[in-house]
């Protein structure tokens, strides 16, 4: 794994070198279908700075098992509103929001809870109907909402990349959520510093694109199980 990263991080800065930055990328390690035991050895690398789970069921399992972890975890797979208490409660960080109702019900669940929680508005910059997040048109609707929830922490914005070879498309994919997060610091006056963008397949060409987080699960941890559920 400390190879993996390794190279993974030597990528990232050839590609910072490249876009002409200095600036930090944040680097979550995406741990879903990974064990605790992974994980911990995933921590013991300076550089990883979040965990990233898809499922809460899997990410409250993990956390049991794993009470110790002094690295923030991140909900990154999407949510559905029936388990949005339980994903307040055991999440540090909720980047794939992408609904009114969605905030509206962690923002309740949060001033319950006594909490501030940190989100990220996850945006459907691709148009592919098998992926999560608001589309682009309805962006601004749910910006001027969240912005009013007084227990939610907007930080910034998410999206998945397009599933194609197409460099061109990979990047417009990308260009278009960085225009929305630019436009929306002007709108909001928020500093709003994640643009959480790129994964194994083309974090290089997100970060080309103005990305701060990149999002790596396989490459650091090799190819995942997914065991026979029949």
């Amino acid at each position: 794994m400390t190879q993996n990263f390794e190279e993974i991080y030597e990528r990232i800065q050839k590609a910072k070198s490249k876009a002409g930055r200095t600036d930090k990328i944040f680097f979550t390690a995406v741990s879903k279908t990974r064990t605790a035991d992974e994980m911990r050895e995933a921590e013991k690398i300076s550089w990883v700075d979040f965990f990233g789970e898809n499922r809460v069921q899997e990410a409250e399992n993990k956390r049991a098992l794993y009470p110790d972890s002094k690295i923030k975890w991140r909900l990154i797979g999407h949510l559905q509103n029936n388990k949005a208490r339980k994903a307040a409660e055991i999440f540090d960080c909720i980047d794939s929001v992408d609904s009114i109702e969605l905030a509206s019900r962690l923002n309740r669940i949060a001033g319950e809870l006594n909490k501030k929680i940190p989100i990220l508005i996850e945006v459907n910059t691709s148009g592919e109907e098998s992926k999560s997040g608001i589309a682009p048109e309805n962006f601004s609707e749910l910006l001027d909402s969240v912005i009013l929830q007084e227990n939610l922490k907007l930080e910034g914005l998410m999206t998945v990349g397009p599933l194609t070879d197409d460099e061109k498309k990979i990047r417009k994919s990308f260009a278009d959520l960085r225009n929305l997060i630019e436009n929306a610091r002007i709108s909001t006056g928020l500093e709003l510093p994640i643009l959480s963008m790129g994964m194994s397949d083309d974090f290089e060409l997100a970060i080309l694109e103005g990305s701060t987080m990149v999002r790596i699960g396989t490459l650091l941890f090799g190819a995942r199980f997914y065991p026979n559920k029949n």
